[in-house]
């Protein structure tokens, strides 16, 4: 169990063909996988093996509730194999979407879960990066996702909140590396 505790304690490695890509840069978006709407959209990256995912659906939860009626909400999982599973669970504020090839979370410069995306209604990265710094996401101080979401609903540019609300933790996205860690999905 400790091996676990300072796996995720530590930041997500970045994989060697990792490309950045630059916030207010308007990522390859399959534009038919997405709701066609004039709202902000809010891309969740979940990974149902990975503790930090579970871990974080609290507080992915208490945003759908709160900001549904401004933002579509997306939860990106790497297989079809859990989505009607997933899907049950997030309720019907938000949309399932599978991305197995990573395209959707290479566009977004994501390489590990979980992980906020937020493009603006331009179809803008606005934001990516952690939803908070605390693993169990119970530090209100440090609530960057929900920073992100109140600046850009205000119309206001992204805050700039430090490498730990931007430096991934959590679990790497290669299917690999989720079977290794035996944990059951709720």
């Amino acid at each position: 169990m400790w091996e676990q505790e300072l796996k995720y304690a530590s930041p997500t490695p970045v994989p060697e063909q990792y490309v950045p890509v630059p916030v207010h840069q308007k990522p390859d978006l399959d534009v038919g996988v997405f709701q066609k709407s004039d709202k902000p959209k809010h891309l969740h990256f979940y990974n149902p093996y990975c503790p930090c995912s579970k871990f974080n659906l609290p507080q992915f939860t208490s945003l759908v509730k709160k900001y549904s009626k401004k933002i579509d909400f997306y939860v990106v999982v790497p297989t079809e194999e859990d989505v009607e599973t997933i899907a049950a669970a997030f309720g019907q504020e938000v949309t399932v979407v599978t991305d197995p090839d990573e395209k959707l979370a290479k566009a977004c410069g994501v390489y590990a879960t979980p992980q906020a995306v937020l493009i603006d209604d331009e179809g803008k990265l606005y934001y990516r990066g952690n939803y908070n710094k605390s693993r169990y996401c119970t530090a209100a101080s440090s609530n960057y996702a929900q920073f992100a979401i109140d600046s850009l609903l205000a119309h206001k540019p992204a805050p700039h909140m430090g490498n730990l609300a931007i430096t991934a933790y959590g679990c790497e996205l290669s299917k690999k590396s989720w079977f290794s860690l035996n944990i059951d999905i709720p």
